[in-house]
């Protein structure tokens, strides 16, 4: 049993940058390779065998684009494909849920593949990258692990990668889901539930195209809509109030972009829930202009997904979107 660790940076390999001038302090940067990450960790976990570590790169997560997905993704598909019983990625807590269901889409087997990370820096008191890199470890050793997709462990949870969303900018136990799989417990993952499986997409040979997200709001006009599609997007998410509404303004703007062969995707700025469209002048509406919904997905998976669909089928992309709408 190999274990692959892929380093990729965030707040898990940052310590603090030495005082500027008048002592004022520099921030955090990241800076600390896989191997010190483990060393932390205190290595493999009992019965994990060796692990290999991949040092991919040492990035805030907010410093990242498309094109890092997809870099990453090859990554993980090679270890899997030498023979890796399972990954753990160490990424930055900022867009780990963009990361974990964009691998979650492209991957298409068993094994397990955890992302984790911290909110406390490596040299702050209280660091918690060592405990949840322990836990992602032994997750992705576990033979009970398998078959759950892409997973995101945090503060001793794996949470099924769709779904998840970052839900404290400085807590220690940032993420929330609907879906939580294991519980991690002195070195051993409990199973709590499964998933359900839907279809992966096919791996796109090139960027994905661009893909904005535009909030609601009260009084919101079709400015941002209109300067989205003005800037070459050729899909949207539509970050709606409510279960999937917006303004009179806002659904014309949402019309034009239809016509103009523009996908628009409708999720909403709540935290929970569904979208649907059953109000009359507002999701009802959106849906009459042509926009699509996108379920319980938040938008900033939303987009995600409409990017890679675009990717693959920038023509038609309704086909490989449906099985995750």
């Amino acid at each position: 049993m190999t274990v692959h660790l892929v380093a990729t940076g965030g707040t898990i390999a940052s310590t603090a940058d030495e005082a500027g001038a008048g002592g004022a302090g520099g921030g955090l940067s990241a800076r600390l390779d896989g191997r010190r990450l483990l060393e932390a960790a205190g290595g493999a976990p009992p019965g994990a065998g060796p692990v290999e570590v991949v040092d991919l790169s040492t990035e805030a997560s907010f410093a990242l684009g498309m094109d890092d997905v997809l870099r990453l993704h090859a990554v993980v598909a090679d270890a899997l494909a030498a023979g890796a019983s399972g990954v753990v990625v160490t990424h930055g807590t900022d867009t780990m849920e963009e990361t974990a269901y964009g691998l979650d889409l492209l991957l298409d087997d068993p094994r397990p593949v955890v992302l984790t990370g911290a909110q406390r820096a490596a040299d702050e008191p209280g660091a918690d990258g060592p405990a949840n890199l322990r836990d992602a470890l032994t997750l992705a050793a576990g033979p009970g692990v398998r078959d759950d997709g892409v997973l995101l462990c945090f503060d001793g949870l794996a949470h099924a990668a769709r779904g998840v969303a970052k839900r404290h900018t400085l807590a220690t136990g940032a993420f929330a889901s609907p879906l939580v799989l294991h519980r991690v417990v002195d070195g051993a993952a409990h199973r709590l539930a499964r998933r359900v499986h839907r279809p992966a997409l096919p791996v796109p040979t090139g960027v994905p195209p661009r893909v904005d997200v535009v909030a609601c709001h009260l009084g919101a006009d079709g400015t941002l809509v209109r300067a989205a599609v003005a800037a070459g997007a050729r899909g949207l998410v539509l970050a709606a109030t409510g279960a999937g509404n917006a303004s009179a303004a806002v659904v014309d703007a949402v019309g034009e972009a239809v016509a103009a062969g523009v996908t628009v995707l409708v999720a909403s700025r709540v935290a929970e829930g569904p979208v649907t469209p059953r109000y009359a002048a507002g999701g009802a509406a959106l849906a009459g202009v042509g926009a699509r919904f996108a379920g319980d997905l938040g938008p900033w998976q939303a987009r995600m997904l409409l990017a890679l669909a675009l990717a693959v089928a920038p023509d038609d992309p309704g086909p490989v979107l449906d099985p995750h709408l």
